[in-house]
């Protein structure tokens, strides 16, 4: 009788504990997207560089096609507030076997190459991340946008 009613206490005090965990429920993590021209292409809003917020009133949104491999660049940091600097440009992505998905390109206009190669680091249908391969301090987080309201 006695190890009865010890394996009801025991049974019982069990439940009181699991009852008082608080269960936590999480969003599942966002599905990352194979890095591809189908999957990067659309209109994107840097939100943060080098993890900070960019300044109140300045913006860069980036217009990327999949078909030609090209992009247009709306920018304001280093023009006037309110008038973007539009650069264009092709874009060109592979895969190094150490680091990843990695996005270079040039600018039209003979403007040259991009200052750093960029590893993709995380894709999902609302955002990207970019680390310079050659710079891992430099990041860039752009965030999917609907349309670019500077075009």
């Amino acid at each position: 009788m006695k190890r009865i009613i010890s394996l009801i206490a025991i049974i019982a005090f069990s439940v009181a504990a699991v009852s008082c965990d608080k269960v936590i429920l999480t969003e599942p993590d966002e599905v990352q997207l194979e890095v591809n021209a189908h999957n990067i292409s659309g209109q994107w809003q840097l939100l943060k560089w080098n993890g900070e917020e960019l300044a109140e009133g300045t913006y860069v949104y980036l217009d990327i096609v999949r078909n030609d491999k090209t992009y247009t660049m709306y920018q304001n940091m280093d023009s006037f507030t309110d008038v973007p600097h539009v650069l264009t440009g092709s874009y060109f992505l592979y895969t190094d076997e150490e680091l990843g998905s990695i996005i270079r390109g040039n600018y039209d206009h003979d403007g040259g190459e991009w200052a750093h190669r960029y590893t993709i680091k995380s894709l999902t249908e609302k955002e990207m991340l970019w680390v310079a391969t050659d710079a891992p301090s430099f990041t860039q987080q752009f965030v999917r946008v609907e349309s670019i309201p500077v075009e």
